[in-house]
Formats: C-alpha cells, structure tokens, sequence
C-alpha cells in the first residue's frame, strides 16, 4: 500500500456560543479538512485546527506545509506511521496541526486496513468516554445561566475558563455553584491568566465552592511555579500549555510541576506523539486528559478514539464540536447522549464524509 494524494479544503463552521478566555476571545472558527488517498482504494480522513497562541501557526501556514510535504509522502507506506512522523518532524519544526490532520489520517486508513476501529487499534480500554463541557469568560450572570443549561442537557463536569479578573472569577464560581448545585463537578481553566501568588489565593477561596482542578493558570515557561502552587494547594493541578511533546512531559514529571497533563492533539502533533505523552505519564503516576482546540467531529473522534483507549486518560474535554454548527457533509464516528461519548464499530475513524 502506498500513498498516492493528498487533498484538502478548508472548513468554517459557523460559531453557536461566544467562547472568551484569558488569551483571546474567538472570532472566526477555521480549520482544514484533510484527505489522504492510496493506491488500494482506501482513503483516510484528518483535521488541522490550530490555534495560533498555542500552536504557533494558522490555516493559510497549515496549507502551506500541506504542499510542500504532499511530494514527500506520495510514494509512501501509509501504515509506516512512525517512519512519517519522522518524515515530517525532519521536514520541518512545528506545524503540529497539520501533522495531526496527517496522523489522523494515517490511523482512519490503518484502521480501515484492518477493519478495526481505531479506539480498539489504540487499546480499546472502554468505547465509551466522559466529556466536560467548557464555558467561556463572559459576566458571573451569563455564565451561570450557561452552566444551568448545561447541566440540564446532562452535563455533571464543567470546565470553566478564568484569568482575566479575579474579584469576577470567584462572583462566576459563586453564582456557578449556586445554579447548578452540589452534585457537579467543577474545574477551572486560567489559560496561563494568573500569577502564583494570585492561583494561590484564588484557590484557597474556591475550596468554599468543591472545585476539583485548576488548569495552566500560569505562564507555559514557569515549571518551577507549578511545582510552588501544587505543594500549597489542596485540588488538582493541571499542566496544558506547558505540554507540547513527550520531552515536555518528561520535564513535568522530572520536576513534579503537575498532577495531570492535558494532551491536546493539535498541540502534540497527532496521535502518535500523544501515545508517548500518556506512556511518559502513565509511567510517573500522573494522569491524562484529551483536550481539544476548535476541532469538528473530525478530530473530536480521533480524540475521544484514544481518550477511550487508554485507562490512564481520566478525562475529556472534547466540547469544541457542541459549540459550531454541524457540517452537513461530515457525520458517524461518534454519538453522544448527555456527557457520554460512545464511539462508533465502523473500521478506522467511522466517518461518513463527503469530501
């Protein structure tokens, strides 16, 4: 079997919420659609969906890396994933959301190969995975009525972004709580929003309200802070933004800076590097979640395949597809009922696209 195009054509989904956080407020969701055809008649699927502050580039680079690395790939075994992943990180530095749509694509056609579905191919711990759903920096009001409705569409964890202003933050947590009871599990994002002294103080004031986590509330670069905040605090504390690669992942757990890494596969650069992540982790005692960018139910499914597969992936944030409008020429890989996410028996990914 040997690759023989690479096609791709961009996504925009149009945005049914205002999502704000510490480093910016969305304004226009993008993303690439990729396909990748070999000489057997199978043909994978993949999603680039990067986010410029933390993947460093944008979709007019991702389609740019696209042409340049296509020649090198055509010719190539696709079931030889980790040799193209070599291919690719040789070619250039970064671009790790177009890696991931490459990735993704290369395990759609493993799995079709083989007629598996590629949470069993990863592991197949469990079919099933538990989402969060994240809400946005808005006024503690909106906030709160968007937790309530959440919750009623069967929501039990919320994961609530943070960092812009402290006083707003707690009167957010307050009013949260408030609207959607005891029950509910509660984490925070900070986005890298605080300082030390200020996640400190902040979480000592959340223990009044049972948040279980806090994620990345300060600067990506500071490891030594995370160790300082994880010996004072009492709940969870959760590295993102400081965890690209598995070489990252090393440092977090040679230096003791988290309880948890978030692994987001447009960060890692696709499935593969993201396995290596969790082995790192799994090894040191240190758990997992998948998180997302602003991926469709494309790269949802290649994340909620491998959160599923593995049993040191705890956690899910795959929300981002809840929050566009479905694209009426993707479907399958997944359904969701409440915040349970059951993935599909279809071979590969399980998508029905039409390209």
């Amino acid at each position: 079997m040997i690759i023989t195009d690479l096609k791709w054509r961009e996504m925009e989904p149009v945005s049914k919420v205002k999502f704000k956080i510490a480093l910016r407020e969305n304004a226009k969701t993008s993303s690439l659609l990729l396909k990748i055809e070999t000489d057997e008649g199978i043909s994978g699927y993949g999603e680039a969906s990067p986010f410029e502050p933390v993947t460093g580039d944008n979709i007019e680079d991702i389609k740019a890396f696209f042409e340049k690395i296509k020649p090198e790939l055509i010719g190539k075994n696709p079931l030889a994933i980790e040799k193209i992943h070599r291919i690719m990180n040789r070619f250039i530095v970064g671009k790790t959301a177009g890696k991931a749509a490459i990735d993704f694509a290369l395990y759609d056609i493993l799995g079709k190969k083989t007629g598996m579905p590629l949470y069993m191919l990863l592991g197949g711990n469990s079919n099933t995975v538990q989402s969060d759903m994240t809400i946005g920096i808005d006024t503690p009001d909106e906030m709160a009525k968007l937790a309530k409705k959440y919750v009623n569409e069967g929501f039990n964890i919320l994961k609530i972004k943070v960092g812009l202003n402290y006083e707003e933050d707690l009167e957010a947590i307050r009013k949260i709580r408030e609207a959607v009871g005891d029950k509910i599990s509660i984490r925070l994002d900070a986005n890298q929003g605080y300082d030390k002294k200020q996640t400190i103080n902040v979480m000592r004031e959340m223990e009044k309200y049972s948040v279980e986590e806090i994620e990345q509330p300060i600067p990506c670069w500071d490891f030594d802070g995370m160790k300082f905040i994880k010996d004072r605090i009492t709940q969870e504390l959760m590295m993102d933004e400081s965890v690209h690669s598995p070489n990252d992942a090393h440092r977090a757990v040679k230096e003791e800076a988290c309880d948890v890494i978030n692994i987001k596969l447009m960060k890692a650069g696709g499935i593969f590097p993201a396995l290596q992540i969790n082995a790192v982790a799994q090894a040191a005692g240190i758990k997992c979640m998948i998180g997302c960018m602003s991926e469709t139910r494309v790269g949802i499914a290649a994340g909620a395949a491998l959160a599923a597969a593995k049993k040191n992936i705890v956690y899910a944030d795959l929300d981002s597809y809840r929050m566009i409008e479905e694209l009426e020429y993707v479907s399958g890989g997944y359904t969701q009922e409440g915040d349970i996410i059951t993935l599909t028996e279809k071979p590969g990914l399980g998508l029905e696209i039409d390209f």
